[in-house]
């Protein structure tokens, strides 16, 4: 499944639509090139969720918490992590109540045991403005909601 976003606001309107569709115990790995727009996605998806903080990148944090919206989010930034991944609980996030969303996702893929939706997010050569974003799952029954959800053309 994938579609095309065009400019910065295209991509937070479509992370919106992602937050709005988020349930409690969702794991949304985000990969792609620095720039590609990971953490302007994350930033819409967290106003799907209401949440009004604003949402910065945890490069150097590991892991920001946002707990004012109508589910906790719990954003990742894995890109700095190296080895021990498993010994900093991460798996608490990836089986609570709230939402990850995880960038550089595709560097801690193996570790993660729950059910996730991958989004890749690439440039389009030629368009410094323009995305393309593929979501995918190995999980049949996120496979179906996510069908559902981009069937919903108001969602792409």
């Amino acid at each position: 499944m994938e579609l095309i976003v065009q400019g910065e606001q295209e991509t937070l309107s479509f992370g919106k639509k992602l937050g709005q569709f988020a349930q409690a115990g969702d794991v949304f790995i985000l990969t792609g090139d620095l720039g590609a727009g990971k953490t302007t996605l994350t930033k819409g998806f967290a106003a799907g969720l209401g949440i009004t903080q604003m949402i910065k990148s945890p490069t150097y944090t590991l892991i920001r918490e946002y707990d004012t919206g109508r589910l906790p989010l719990y954003h990742m930034d894995v890109y700095r992590l190296s080895d021990g991944a498993d010994e900093l609980g991460l798996e608490e996030y990836f089986e609570g109540e709230g939402v990850c969303v995880v960038e550089w996702g595709e560097l801690i893929r193996d570790m993660i045991d729950v059910p996730y939706i991958e989004l890749t997010l690439q440039k389009i050569a030629g368009d410094d403005e323009q995305r393309a974003i593929k979501l995918t799952t190995p999980d049949d029954h996120l496979r179906q909601r996510l069908a559902a959800f981009l069937e919903n053309k108001e969602n792409t």
